[in-house]
């Protein structure tokens, strides 16, 4: 077991506000295989390693410069499979998340990563992170929220808290289940009631969101938030609608290059499963 001292870590009971939102301590483990495991996993990172490389040049996606250290926020972060190859890289990473079995693993990671000095844990609600934070925390550089707005009541209430702690200049990875691509998906599963009662609530145990939401509501969200966005691209723009699972096992290879290929490429990218925005917080603008 890693040694917990090694790390900056606080536990904090989630807020009543956010009693509603999807805690997964039950499922921490099937996130690992399901979500983060296999060719799902792997395009996912393949499509941000090569966005952040693109707009966000900073290791690990490009080698490390004494400049280019960030401090960064990992909102609803739970397994960190994104950012703790980031703070393994030499940036400072505070992640929250409010499933102490997803923190847990995150800890394990960090110290396999040797990433532990550089890694603080927060279990709290990404809400009410603010409240949490050291003086020295904010603000960030880079505010990552990923697969996180679709499993909260308020999302927008939520992304207007995290920029608050973002800093003029700073540039915030959002990652959303994608309306649309649900939508698709049932039409091809020919779940036609569905469809037509635009009822799309999850059963117990599903790792279907609770509030999806389109690339059109996030686009217009940036702008009236006045963000610039860099980078907009779909996550698995065809391999989930892939029925037969013969089929999606076949030239794995391929089919990541592909997926790549086509995640910015119209129709295909607003058909994603998900759906990644970077988007820049102009220098001018006010906290």
């Amino acid at each position: 077991m890693p040694d917990r001292g090694a790390f900056r870590y606080r536990t904090i009971m989630p807020i009543d506000s956010s009693q509603q939102d999807r805690n997964f301590d039950d499922l921490a483990g099937r996130f690992s295989r399901n979500i983060y495991g296999g060719l799902k996993g792997q395009i996912r990172l393949a499509v941000l390693a090569r966005d952040f490389a693109e707009f966000l040049p900073v290791a690990p996606y490009v080698p490390l410069t004494p400049d280019k250290t960030l401090n960064i926020l990992d909102a609803g972060g739970g397994q960190g499979q994104f950012s703790l190859p980031l703070a393994a890289a030499g940036h400072t990473l505070t992640l929250c998340d409010i499933s102490a079995n997803m923190l847990k693993i995150a800890e394990q990671q960090a110290a396999i990563l040797g990433a532990c000095e550089r890694v603080q844990l927060l279990q709290c609600p990404a809400q009410a992170v603010a409240e949490h934070l050291s003086d020295t925390s904010a603000p960030f550089d880079l505010v990552i929220c990923h697969a996180v707005i679709e499993w909260v009541v308020e999302p927008f209430v939520l992304l207007d808290h995290l920029l608050t702690l973002l800093r003029p200049g700073g540039h915030l990875s959002l990652i959303f289940y994608n309306k649309h691509g649900l939508v698709y998906k049932n039409l091809l599963r020919t779940n036609y009631k569905k469809i037509k009662s635009d009822d799309y609530r999850p059963h117990r145990g599903s790792l279907t969101p609770i509030n999806p939401t389109t690339p059109e509501a996030l686009l217009q969200y940036a702008a009236s938030r006045e963000l610039d966005v860099l980078c907009h691209s779909g996550i698995r723009v065809f391999y989930d609608y892939i029925l037969d699972p013969e089929q999606r096992r076949r030239e794995e290879a391929t089919v990541l290059e592909l997926e790549q290929k086509l995640s910015r490429q119209q129709p295909y990218r607003d058909l994603g499963r998900y759906v990644h925005l970077l988007l820049q917080r102009p220098f001018s603008s006010a906290p």
